[in-house]
């Protein structure tokens, strides 16, 4: 069982229940995600999926990451020169062991057994498997309990039932520099005997001569949000797989588009694993 897919946010709305209540709900576009590597505990330690989402252009992904994904690639100018200087280096061996006639059939197997080296295709780390993936332009991993998928699976909004809780992570919205009353919830100095100049001010942030310094982790002004934030125990209202539709309880962290990972609450991989042992 997969711990977690990814998503998009599209936006919150409400919709009414059962007994007419109005119910705050955010759409959240999940998957299809593909799987692109598989870890398993002999290998890397430890038992994971590597998940692809939201495909983008050729053009717009690097050669490492299409080499990854299972793509052929061709050499480039640096390679197709280092493959010319290889068989010519392995011919004029070739030539200079045929020289000879007691080497001769030394010669020929060394030249049958010479050869440039080739551009690899395909990871080592993928299994073997030969399937051109994506691209994508996300790569993340979720753990995985039990059955592990193979490499090119499609994981779908199948893996959520409605009613589930979930668990939802995503980056908050950026709110740029903010003073210590809206960062930290300050009250401000008092308003009378000449502080009309000061009145969101953070005020002394430590003592003088003892310790003659400020101590570290002190509540200032700052960056505000841009933050990974986790969000628990989210309800599941509906799941449309036909749409890749996922829509939830409450709120979720980030703006609109913003990537999310929906994962399976920790209570749920803990029975999971019990199960398995």
């Amino acid at each position: 069982m997969l711990s977690g897919m990814l998503g998009r946010k599209v936006g919150m709305t409400q919709i009414f229940g059962e007994n007419g209540a109005v119910i705050p709900v955010t759409i959240i576009e999940a998957g299809p995600c593909t799987v692109t590597q598989v870890k398993t505990d002999a290998n890397d330690g430890y038992e994971a999926v590597q998940l692809g989402f939201d495909p983008i252009k050729l053009k717009h992904t690097t050669r490492p990451m299409l080499g990854h994904l299972g793509h052929d690639l061709k050499p480039t100018e640096r390679q197709r020169r280092e493959q010319q200087k290889a068989s010519a280096k392995a011919r004029q061996v070739a030539r200079q062991k045929k020289a000879t006639e007691a080497e001769a059939d030394q010669a020929e197997a060394g030249a049958s057994t010479t050869t440039a080296p080739a551009t690899k295709g395909g990871s080592k780390r993928r299994g073997g498997a030969r399937k051109e993936l994506g691209p994508f332009a996300v790569l993340r991993e979720v753990r995985v309990v039990g059955e592990i998928p193979a490499v090119g699976d499609t994981v779908s909004v199948d893996m959520f039932a409605v009613g589930e809780e979930v668990d939802i992570i995503g980056t908050s919205k950026g709110k740029g520099f903010g003073g210590v009353m809206k960062r930290h919830g300050f009250h401000g100095g008092q308003r009378t005997h000449g502080q009309s100049d000061r009145a969101r001010a953070p005020g002394s942030i430590g003592p003088g001569t003892t310790p003659g310094r400020v101590y570290k982790g002190t509540r200032m002004a700052g960056r505000m949000g841009g933050d990974r934030v986790t969000v628990k125990a989210l309800r599941v209202v509906q799941a449309d797989s036909e749409r890749n539709l996922l829509v939830v309880y409450g709120s979720v962290p980030g703006a609109n588009g913003g990537l999310l990972m929906i994962r399976k609450s920790a209570v749920q991989m803990a029975v999971a694993a019990r199960q398995r042992g």
